[in-house]
Formats: C-alpha cells, sequence, structure tokens
C-alpha cells in the first residue's frame, strides 16, 4: 500500500471533525403549559365555539396525544412531577397550599432535580416564563432551580392587566394576585396584558440564544381565573353568549396568539426542525370556576376522574415525529424530562428513579405496546386515587359537595367502552378490581407521608370574576 501523505490526512480528520460538530446537533426542548385549560377547549380537541389555529398547528405538525396524562389533578403537584419527572407523591409535593408560605417549607423539595438542572449541566440555556408555583421562598425560586432566566411570578395565580398593579409613586405592591412580575428574581414594573406579555419574553429568549442547544419552559397561567380579557379578544368571540364562557374562550385565544408569536419566533430562526415542541394543560378544568369544558370526559381540577387528570397533548418534532398523527395509549407528563434527557443524549442518574419514559421511539412508531405498564395518582389529604393499566381504570373519587360521582369504594371502569366513567364494573367483576386495587396498594406502600396537607379547594383571592371591556 501505498503511504498517504500526512497533509491529507490532517485535511480528512478536519472535515469529519467538522462533520461530526454539524451533523447531529442537540435539539431545543419547549414546553408550553396553559393553566386549567378545558379538555375540549381547543379547535383540534374539538371545541365547538373556541379557535385556536396556532395551537391546532401543533397537532397538524405532529401527534395528538388521546390519552395524555397529567401526573395530578391541580397545579403545583402537577408541575412538581412534569419539571421532575418523577410522581410528586414520592417526594410529598401531593396538593396546593393557599396564599403565602411563612414556614418557607412547602415547595418544590431541594434534593429533587429539575429538567432544567439535568440540562443546564449538559450545557443548555435554560429559561422559564410565566407562573412557577413551586414554592415562595428564596431556596425554591427558578433561578436556584437549574433555570438560567426567569420571567414571571412565583405564586399561584396573577391579574392580567399589568398596569392597573404597578406600584405607585413611594407605594408597597398589592399582595397576591396583584404583584409586581420579577426579571430573574428583581421585581419589574410591566405594563400590558399579560398572556401577550409571557409570548413575547418566550420569544424572545428562542431567538437570544438561537445559536446554542436551550429548554425553555413556558408555564402560562391562563386561562386560570381570574378571568379577565382585552375588548379585542371579547370582541372575536362574540359568537359565544356573554358570561364567564366567553371571558374565558377570549383568555383562551389570547393564549393562542401568544403560541403562535412562540411558533412564529421558532420559524424565523430557523429553528422549527431542530426544537421538540410538547404543548399540554397543568390539570382539567375546573368548569363552574372558570367556564371550561371537559367533555367527554366526566370530573373536572381538583379530582381524579378523566375531567381531572387528562390533558389536551400535543407533541411536535419535525422530521421526526409523523404529522398530523393520533396516539391512544396513555401517556404522561411525568414523561417529558426522560424524554427531553434522551434527545440531550443525557445519561439517566442512577438514583433518579423516574417514572416517565422517552416518549419518542413510541410516538415516532418505533416500539409497540404501552409505554407504561400502569400510571399512579395519589392525593391523600383529600382520599383520592386512581390507577390505569391498559384500558382499566380503579378509581377511589368519594362524592364532595355534589360534583363527584362515586360512593366510597373505589370504582372500576373500563376507559375504552365508557370515557365518561359512567358504569361500576366492579362489583360483577371483583376479581379484575382486587387485582388493580393490589397494584395500587403495592405502589402506595413505597411512598413517604405528604409533606403537607390543605383540605380545602384552591381558592386564591380573586381580584375580578368577570372581566370589562378593555382595549388592548
Amino acid at each position: 500500500m501505498k503511504a498517504i501523505p500526512a497533509g491529507l490526512i490532517f485535511v480528512a480528520t478536519v472535515m469529519a471533525a467538522g462533520v461530526a460538530q454539524t451533523a447531529a446537533p442537540r435539539p431545543n426542548v419547549l414546553v408550553i403549559l396553559a393553566d386549567d385549560l378545558g379538555y375540549q377547549d381547543l379547535g383540534c380537541q374539538g371545541s365547538p365555539d373556541i379557535r385556536t389555529p396556532h395551537i391546532d398547528s401543533l397537532a397538524t405538525g405532529g401527534v395528538r396525544c388521546t390519552s395524555g396524562y397529567v401526573s395530578s389533578c391541580m397545579c403545583s403537584p402537577s408541575r412538581a412531577g412534569l419539571l421532575t419527572g418523577r410522581s410528586q407523591s414520592r417526594f410529598g409535593h401531593e396538593i396546593n397550599w393557599e396564599g403565602e408560605d411563612p414556614t418557607g417549607r412547602k415547595g418544590l423539595p431541594l434534593d429533587q432535580r429539575t429538567i432544567a438542572d439535568r440540562l443546564k449541566a449538559a450545557g443548555y440555556r435554560t429559561g422559564m416564563v410565566g407562573k412557577w408555583h413551586l414554592g415562595d421562598a428564596p431556596q425554591f425560586h427558578p433561578l436556584k432551580r437549574g433555570f438560567d432566566e426567569a420571567f414571571g411570578f412565583v405564586g399561584g395565580g396573577h391579574a392580567y392587566f399589568c398596569d392597573e398593579y404597578r406600584t405607585p409613586a413611594g407605594g408597597k405592591p398589592v399582595p397576591g394576585y396583584m404583584m409586581l412580575l420579577e426579571r430573574d428574581g428583581k421585581p419589574e414594573r410591566t405594563g400590558g396584558y399579560l398572556t401577550d406579555l409571557l409570548g413575547r419574553e418566550a420569544a424572545a429568549f428562542i431567538h437570544r440564544n438561537r445559536a446554542a442547544p436551550w429548554f425553555l419552559y413556558a408555564a402560562f397561567n391562563a386561562p386560570h381565573t381570574p378571568l379577565q380579557a382585552t375588548s379585542n379578544l371579547l370582541e372575536r368571540v362574540r359568537h359565544i353568549p356573554e358570561g364567564d364562557r366567553r371571558t374565558y374562550a377570549a383568555m383562551v385565544t389570547g393564549l393562542d396568539d401568544a403560541v403562535g408569536v412562540i411558533l412564529g419566533q421558532l420559524r424565523a430562526d430557523g429553528l422549527e426542525e431542530s426544537t421538540l415542541v410538547v404543548f399540554l394543560s397543568d390539570n382539567g378544568g375546573p368548569l363552574e370556576r372558570n367556564g371550561s369544558r371537559n367533555v367527554p370526559l366526566s370530573g373536572e381540577k381538583g379530582g381524579m376522574l378523566e375531567g381531572g387528570i387528562r390533558v389536551p397533548f400535543l407533541v411536535r418534532w419535525k422530521g421526526r415525529l409523523p404529522a398530523g398523527s393520533t396516539y391512544d395509549r396513555p401517556v404522561s407528563s411525568l414523561d417529558l424530562a426522560p424524554t427531553a434527557l434522551a434527545m440531550a443524549g443525557v445519561a439517566p442518574e442512577a438514583d433518579g428513579k423516574p417514572d416517565g419514559v422517552d416518549l419518542v421511539p413510541f410516538l415516532a412508531g418505533e416500539r409497540r405496546g404501552d409505554p407504561h405498564g400502569a400510571l399512579f395518582w395519589r392525593m391523600k389529604a383529600r382520599s383520592i386515587w386512581a390507577v390505569r393499566r391498559g384500558d382499566d381504570k380503579l378509581v377511589m373519587q368519594p362524592e364532595r359537595k355534589g360534583k363527584h360521582p362515586g360512593g366510597p369504594a373505589p370504582r372500576l371502569i373500563d376507559l375504552k367502552a365508557d370515557l365518561a366513567e359512567t358504569t361500576d364494573l366492579a362489583p360483577a367483576q371483583p376479581e379484575r378490581a382486587r387485582a388493580m386495587q393490589a397494584a395500587y396498594d403495592a405502589w402506595a406502600a413505597t411512598l413517604p407521608e405528604p409533606l403537607w396537607g390543605v383540605e380545602k379547594d384552591e381558592t386564591p383571592v380573586r381580584v375580578r370574576k368577570n372581566a370589562k371591556e378593555r382595549k388592548p
């Protein structure tokens, strides 16, 4: 053999290195979270009166998961599960708390690592925009939980008309829903409609970090109460009779506009094919509280019937996942952390014990079968729980204030035949129910006691129930 000149070897090596560096850049991860969105209240979910073309584009360009779940029926624990990839019951974060926490102990436990922690350590730029609700004390702040940047509010809710709550000269901020927004931990006097602001901030984060891999958690508070919308948004849903439903629909329309701004920034920066986008809600709609609809599901936020835990769940990764497809096997918000870490090439932690799985092979059709052998839920303070295995669901949902059907015994449901959960099969099929009960009991036996418990509903102070017409 003839010797290859050293110069050619050098050139070939450099070219190969360049190809290796550019052939498979690590994808970006964008999680867009709505707050208290009804299961039916998107165009792609069959809404007859709310138009959401931008959010719907995630379904037409990706996968709509029709059995998409969150890990809790309530805001804060649901977010704790999503960001860690572990059931929040495993570390005692099972229920919301009302108001501020003077003890400084209520928040995402400090021994739990978030998606942001892991991706930041792997070289990602990490950003959080919107609602935090994982602890008010300084040690729980997003900037101390893996996020490089944070814009929004740390509490569980916020008023939407920012011009109304800017601190008066020489005065103090009004507490609760009227607190000033924060940028990287510092209060900021900002005007405008909050949903618009959050959409622009999310887009700005994407543009600033377009040259590097990034993770963005865009956690909107819309359409959570208070029910407030601009006059322009209300005009766009004038076909809906005046009342809570119209204002709620206007807020969802505003959320869709904000999602359009974010997706438009991805297009403008040429990042669509290098970004996994997930859209979901933190729990089901609370129905009477905000005018949402969970059709065809029964139940609502705060309960373990499907309307409390099954949510709109859209996943798009252009060029990797099939466009315009549906996936009907159970998936969970617990899957988002393992999916993001697998995409980034980050090895699972030996002691992390995630409850989620990498969804990409399942959604891409490369793996068959259910992603989960079973999914579990528990909220001990309310004595409610559920387990889904295959199409079977065993649910303990005692009747509460006349809103939820059920009795003192768990009910066995065949979700494939009875999505509305109207028929209890346990009396006729006791062995089937006992097997499901045994699975739940074995899981529950591994859990610690909750770190705190409040049996009342999450009922923060409402600034106003219905919106007056406002200029944008």
